[in-house]
């Protein structure tokens, strides 16, 4: 009860002081995209997150574009007034202009949760870790993982799969993201260290998006206290590695060890485990969220699942028992991979991105000003008729030859902010698939499971699954 009216009075106190904010501040411009503020604080917040958590964000969006027949409309959310920019139009808008008119923003809870160091702002952070993932990320460098991820996979599966009746996917695809990700960025093998990582990892994330009051017993109190366990961690691994006097590591924490910036300064230790912290969270919570949709539809779409198995079987039958996957067996899986990106267009495991307005400036007839948030959301283009025909149906073959038009597939992002983990997403999405379909064929428990978005989509009971022999074993 003390903690319900302390809570209370901290919204209530939010609420007048910047009730007061609205009504004494300066008198914004008139040719304002169409929509409303809401409430003061709350704005339309509630409904936004409603629609979220029933597993149709993307309603918010198009309720608004259909009302205001705009591509453009004002809102408030996460106490911010927001504009959402929908369409591939805004996106080429916002991409391209990136530190000119615009700079990447993060709502208050993440900016407590990965607090930017004071020295730099969000843009030169952004550009930074861009230059220090550059080398590590592309595809050349990345090549000499797909033994290990698939190592990681046979093992995966063989432990949490093999010889089960059923299963539920969510929790064991996010198992083997961060196997992956503990491996690649930090070489624990120990799955006892990995659990316990696991676990703090699993309270961090669930207060990515919480209401930011760090009081005892909120999520995002919850969130804080791990978000510092694991910092302390990570800082006694890199304090360890440091003393390593013969080091054979080729991950990513060996690579930023041997970081300098433009004074030939190496990096601090707080400021590596905070670069891997971060990474940690998005080399694995987003990728599960995809691999699991994956599998949702492949369990819906028989017709489908056939000719992914088809080329999956293919390069099985090529190799040895237990012969790692090679980068020529990865360049195969066409079909499979216009498979996972159909899925990440239906069901994109990131909903979108912030910007924030540098400047005031005019777009597509309406004033945005200085200060006010932008908000792009790939739903806007990813379920769009007049992006994607027919945007409900499930059809992989949207990605072949030259694939969808520029702006409109975006689950990466786009411009000079396009996430760097592009390549390293893909080659783990096609290595689970690999080791998953030559494997088996499985039904789904709940046929009509619902999507929340927790802050991912994801089924709501984690897809359980019946599986079954393909009959094609090898």
């Amino acid at each position: 009860m003390e903690l319900f009216i302390f809570f209370g009075l901290i919204l209530f106190t939010l609420f007048v002081s910047v009730s007061l904010a609205y009504l004494l501040g300066s008198k914004l411009p008139e040719n304002l995209p169409p929509g409303k503020l809401g409430w003061p604080y709350i704005g339309e917040s509630l409904e936004y997150l409603k629609t979220a958590r029933k597993g149709h964000p993307e309603k918010f969006i198009f309720d608004r574009t259909t009302k205001y027949s705009s591509q453009l409309f004002k809102t408030s959310i996460l106490a911010a007034p927001t504009v959402f920019v929908c369409g591939a139009s805004a996106n080429k808008f916002l991409f391209s202009n990136d530190n000119k008119l615009v700079d990447i923003w993060f709502p208050e809870s993440l900016k407590k949760l990965f607090p930017a160091t004071e020295e730099s702002s969000p843009d030169k952070e952004s550009k930074k870790q861009k230059m220090m993932l550059s080398n590590f990320l592309k595809t050349e460098s990345l090549m000499r993982y797909i033994n290990m991820m698939d190592s990681i996979a046979q093992k995966h599966f063989e432990f949490d799969w093999e010889g089960k009746q059923q299963v539920t996917v969510f929790p064991l695809a996010k198992k083997f993201t961060f196997w992956v990700a503990c491996k690649v960025f930090l070489s624990i093998e120990d799955p006892q260290h990995i659990a316990k990582l696991a676990y703090s990892f699993s309270v961090l994330a669930s207060g990515l998006f919480s209401i930011p009051v760090n009081i005892p017993g909120t999520t995002f109190n919850r969130a804080i206290k791990a978000a510092k366990e694991i910092r302390k961690e990570l800082i006694a691994i890199i304090k360890q590695r440091k003393t390593d006097a013969s080091p054979t590591h080729q991950d990513l924490l060996s690579h930023l060890l041997l970081e300098t910036d433009e004074n030939g300064q190496h990096m601090t230790e707080s400021y590596i485990a905070e670069r891997i912290l971060g990474l940690l969270v998005a080399g694995h919570e987003t990728l599960t969220s995809a691999i699991t949709s994956i599998v949702k539809y492949l369990a819906d779409l028989p017709h489908i699942y056939n000719q992914v198995l088809k080329e999956q079987m293919k390069i099985a039958k090529s190799k040895k028992a237990r012969e790692l996957l090679e980068w020529d067996d990865i360049k195969k899986m066409k079909y499979s991979w216009n498979v996972a990106c159909e899925a990440m267009r239906v069901a994109p495991p990131v909903l979108g991105a912030y910007r924030e307005a540098l400047n005031d400036f005019i777009f597509l007839g309406f004033s945005i000003p200085k200060g006010w948030k932008l908000y792009w959301s790939m739903y806007s283009t990813h379920l769009n008729p007049e992006c994607f025909p027919e945007p409900e149906k499930f059809d992989p073959t949207r990605f072949e030859g030259n694939g969808p038009a520029p702006y409109t597939f975006v689950p990466f992002g786009g411009g000079a902010r396009m996430c760097p983990g592009q390549e390293y997403a893909r080659l783990e999405i096609l290595v689970f698939m690999h080791n998953l379909i030559k494997r088996f064929k499985w039904d789904k428990l709940l046929p009509h499971e619902k999507t929340i978005v927790k802050p991912w989509p994801i089924p709501a009971k984690g897809l359980p699954i019946r599986l079954l022999p393909n009959n094609h074993s090898i």
